[in-house]
């Protein structure tokens, strides 16, 4: 029992400290190399002692042996290496990938003591060919997704990406595959838009691809920037501009009426009464086949005090509508039959005016004198007429008649009448 347990505690110690014990011989382990790179190996300490036997190994297989003074080289690194017997440095060339591994140097001194040591070696193939690939059909917001995938050669120990030089986090519209070479966006917003950068790299080589991702948009947010009210004679510029990816193309109306006006910029060089009303700007996408509009209106004023250009358009609106009133009226006074019957009650109205007239000068006194038979002037007929009814009345109260004679008749032309009342 008490054997056993010695052997155990002997067992264990060697494994502990067995690898320190039988590496004397302390070997810097080199960086990690590119392929076609060279490494040096070199013992820290070499012996001090006469040395009869050097060995350098890569795994179980021999690379050189120098035993008194006579060197072995194995032929597959014939002309890849250089030994150094001071330092008893090992030196490889031309790297390969199969060159990865551990290497052991041992030496047998004169004393015939051995040491040993270990080191290894990693060699990386170089990472070239980077490069990204893109979707090749525009891409609109709200409505496209976008795969990007990296490629390259060499090895690859870690991908990492990035947008416009920050590093690129998953979202919930953007997704890495599973080893992380490629990425989908859906779907797209304008934010996606910038430069992708995919870097594949290891510990001795990187390679970064980039890829620029433009996302369309719009056009949106139309607005129109100029005067509302001006003067007459006066330079006036309306300007449009819209929110679109590409830019957006213009195209200008005037009261709804098209104009070859197909710039952002609409002018007018000298303004007039003609040129107040709306003006629309339509904003066009050619990519994304939208369009938006804005709308603008300017009115032309008169200076010095007189009527603006909406009086002066209310009173010919005023005067059109009332004069197409009254032809209205006069072609329904026509078709009705009412002018006609006008015009005869106009006739008879103007033929008895005509009689009147002519009645009146009748009854005009007939200016001529009558002479009595001792040459006295009695008067005109009228007076004389007018006389007679006097010297009737006369007649009559002086005899006591109680009714009076009617009196003769006029002469032609004179209207009959009675004679005025009995006097009293």
């Amino acid at each position: 029992m008490m054997v056993s347990y010695r052997l155990y505690w002997t067992l264990w110690i060697l494994s502990c400290f067995g690898q320190y014990l039988g590496q004397d011989l302390q070997i810097p382990e080199p960086p990690n190399k590119a392929e076609g790179d060279s490494v040096v190996f070199a013992p820290d300490s070499p012996p001090s002692t006469s040395i009869f036997i050097t060995q350098w190994f890569f795994a179980a297989t021999p690379i050189i042996t120098v035993a008194h003074g006579v060197t072995t080289v194995n032929p597959a690194y014939e002309g890849r290496f250089r030994f150094d017997s001071n330092t008893l440095a090992l030196t490889l060339q031309n790297l390969r990938l199969s060159d990865s591994g551990i290497y052991r140097l041992t030496v047998t001194t004169s004393a015939g003591e051995t040491l040993t040591g270990e080191t290894s070696l990693q060699v990386f193939e170089n990472v070239s060919n980077v490069r990204l690939i893109g979707p090749e059909e525009p891409l609109i917001e709200g409505e496209s997704s976008a795969n990007i995938t990296s490629e390259g050669t060499g090895t690859i120990t870690s991908v990492q990406w990035m947008k416009d030089n920050s590093p690129l986090s998953p979202s919930n519209s953007i997704i890495f595959s599973a080893d992380n070479r490629s990425l989908f966006i859906s779907p797209v917003q304008r934010s996606d838009s910038g430069e992708y950068q995919c870097t594949y790299t290891n510990p001795v080589s990187s390679g970064t691809a980039k890829l620029s991702l433009i996302i369309n948009y719009g056009p949106e947010d139309v607005s129109i920037k100029g005067l509302d009210v001006v003067d007459l004679g006066v330079r006036v510029s309306l300007s449009c501009s819209a929110n679109s990816e590409p830019s957006a193309s213009f195209r200008w109306k005037f009261n709804e009426t098209d104009t070859s006006v197909t710039t952002d910029t609409f002018t007018i060089d000298k303004t007039d009464v003609t040129h107040s009303g709306d003006y629309d700007c339509t904003a066009w996408n050619s990519v994304t086949n939208r369009n938006a509009s804005q709308r603008h209106a300017l009115l032309v004023k008169v200076s010095g005090g007189g009527l603006s250009i909406g009086a002066i358009v209310g009173i010919v609106v005023g005067v059109l509508v009332a004069v197409a009133a009254i032809c209205g009226l006069i072609v329904y006074l026509i078709k009705t039959k009412k002018i006609p019957k006008i015009n005869q009650q106009q006739k008879e109205q103007a033929s008895e005016a005509a009689q009147t007239t002519q009645e009146h000068h009748y009854q005009e006194p007939l200016d001529f004198q009558m002479t009595s038979g001792d040459g006295a002037i009695l008067g005109n007929e009228r007076n004389i007429y007018e006389n007679q009814c006097e010297t009737d009345d006369y007649v009559n109260v002086k005899h006591g008649f109680s009714n009076r004679p009617r009196a003769p008749a006029p002469p032609p032309g004179i209207k009959s009448s009675s004679c005025a009342p009995l006097r009293k």
